[in-house]
């Protein structure tokens, strides 16, 4: 029998699967078998350490074992409901409830623990143990149609929750970090805490319905791209180019319209599928413009900037940005050095002559010059002057929602 040495390395691996595939035909109770049997199990053990199995997605295994019953999509309908109901489970885009996970179990046989998957509902990690299920803002999401409308539906709170995080990618992909007041955040002091969770989850949620067109790589997010990206603000359809161009980027871009006590204009998240693909969510509670391209490319700052590979969660009120906190993170600032200048360039806008002497005719003009919207133009006096009231005609008021297809 030839020497066996401990498989610690990928070339001891590959070279103990060659040496596997020549004693194959060894015959029982010869050396060879014996070597065989013994690299067997070396080879085993370290694929275990190296290369673990993963357990099945809940949908992977519903749909292993429709294959080995030979069942039809409405064999399933008296375990998970209508035939829209299945679908959706099938597709990925409904999760699957507590009653659903118990009658498959009971009558189809798929393990318990495969269902439950990432999507057991929240109070079942220690992270998340600590949260007050009857603090969200059921009622509201109910009527949104965000969580199913129940009778008694606080007394269901922790089942609901449970059912929206499965939708938004499961346990790991809840941003626990917001549960937690920061007053490094740009984050209104008067934030209710749980509806900004929610808001967050339907965000995550409604990113996962949409089909990327390219592949997020670390890295490609850069001043020189929001600068391009910021062109486009000049085409009429300019956010919808804007999503699809993120799109091809591999980057989420969704609205989902704020809950009451968010004081909330955007955010920058990341799922946990995709490869942990970016999601830019914006509110648009102030359907301008103007609003719509800072508030995006500050959540593409954070994205090209503070985005190191874990689960990340900043969220912006952008009223904020008048009166800062002393204790602001400098992230927030650094996003908007970004945001402004891919916007307008620091130099270009030196010498617009707009600070102190602005005009409709000005604007317009600089901002064909520049080649970006009027708007982003108007914005940026408004704010630097402080009047809020200037320039309101050009701001693209009601421009965006009728472009990008929002979630109330």
């Amino acid at each position: 029998m030839a020497r066996i040495t401990p498989i610690r390395t990928e070339a001891d691996h590959k070279a103990a699967l060659a040496r596997i595939d020549a004693l194959m035909d060894a015959v029982a109770g010869t050396r060879e078998a014996d070597e065989l049997s013994v690299l067997a199990d070396l080879v085993e053990a370290y694929e275990a350490k190296h290369f673990p199995i993963e357990l099945p997605t809940p949908v992977e295994a519903i749909r292993f074992r429709m294959e080995q019953a030979a069942l039809e999509p409405r064999d399933l309908e008296p375990y998970i409901g209508s035939r829209g109901k299945v679908s959706e489970v099938l597709s990925g885009k409904q999760a699957l409830t507590l009653p659903m996970i118990r009658a498959l179990h009971k009558h189809l046989g798929i393990p318990a623990e495969v269902l439950v998957g990432d999507s057991t509902p929240a109070g079942n990690t220690a992270e998340t143990s600590s949260l007050d299920w009857g603090r969200f803002p059921i009622n509201e999401m109910a009527k949104r149609g965000w969580i199913r409308s129940v009778a008694s539906a606080k007394s269901k709170a922790e089942e609901l929750i449970g059912e929206l995080i499965a939708s938004a990618g499961g346990m790991k992909a809840v941003p626990m970090p917001l549960c937690r007041r920061n007053d490094a955040m740009r984050q209104n002091a008067k934030t209710d805490t749980y509806a900004l969770l929610a808001w967050c989850l339907k965000a995550l949620a409604a990113s996962r319905v949409q089909k990327l067109t390219g592949t997020y790589n670390r890295g490609s997010v850069t001043l020189e791209a929001l600068k391009d990206l910021a062109k486009l603000s000049a085409r009429e359809d300019g956010p919808r180019r804007a999503k699809e161009t993120l799109s091809k980027w591999g980057i989420h871009l969704v609205c989902v319209s704020h809950l009451p006590k968010t004081y909330l204009d955007g955010a920058a998240l990341r799922t946990v599928e995709d490869g942990g693909a970016p999601v830019v969510a914006l509110t648009l509670r102030y359907d301008r413009i103007d609003n719509f391209w800072f508030s995006l490319l500050h959540e593409l700052a954070h994205v090209g900037r503070h985005f190191n590979g874990e689960i990340e969660a900043f969220v912006d009120d952008f009223s904020l940005r008048e009166a800062p906190s002393r204790n602001e993170d400098i992230r927030e600032s650094e996003a908007d050095e970004w945001a402004e200048e891919a916007l307008i360039p620091r130099e270009l806008w030196a010498t617009a002559g707009l600070k102190s002497h602005a005009s409709y005719s000005g604007i317009i003009a600089f901002s064909q010059r520049i080649g970006v919207h009027p708007a982003i133009v108007a914005g940026r006096v408004r704010h630097q002057t402080r009047n809020f009231r200037a320039f309101a005609p050009l701001l693209g008021t009601g421009e965006v929602r009728r472009q990008l297809e929002v979630t109330e």
